[in-house]
């Protein structure tokens, strides 16, 4: 069978396939990978205090995934390291060294924003929304949830390259 189509019912035809295959690829924000640093000063936490410093670090894992790894030295006790594989599809991932979650959940960006979802023991402990500036040189993570001691905790996280 031989099918003839015009050049614009072609282009219409791959723009079609290419936006349903795009929409269902779970994927981070483009431009998220790389090394982020926390500039203390532009950030809010509360409750504080803020840590000393923090690092993440986002690269390509598999196909659809992130790994992200995290570096904090917190105001007060050791330095923490954590570890996990992001693959943006809703589904919970394991977490390694975080002392408040054991997995996270992300939902696919939109954009240049992202949704996690932090859980330990099956409840939620933070929810994250990150933002990416259109010039790909700030991170904005506004996080909401619980400390470790269960009081609400309203973080803005700002994070430069």
């Amino acid at each position: 069978m031989h099918i003839r189509m015009s050049k614009q019912t072609l282009f219409l035809f791959v723009g079609i396939v290419v936006a349903l295959v795009s929409g269902t690829s779970a994927q981070a924000p483009k431009g998220l990978e790389g090394t982020w640093k926390l500039n203390v000063e532009k950030s809010k936490f509360s409750p504080g205090p803020p840590p000393k410093s923090m690092t993440v670090t986002y690269s390509a894992a598999g196909a659809d995934g992130t790994k992200v790894v995290v570096d904090i030295t917190p105001a007060t006790g050791a330095a923490q390291h954590w570890e996990m594989t992001v693959t943006y599809d809703g589904k919970e991932s394991p977490i390694k060294g975080n002392p408040n979650a054991d997995t996270v959940s992300a939902k696919p960006s939109k954009g240049l924003t992202s949704e996690s979802t932090f859980k330990k023991g099956g409840k939620v402990t933070a929810t994250n929304h990150r933002a990416l500036s259109a010039d790909g040189k700030t991170l904005t993570v506004t996080s909401k949830g619980v400390t470790e001691d269960g009081k609400p905790r309203n973080d803005v996280q700002v994070l430069e390259k």
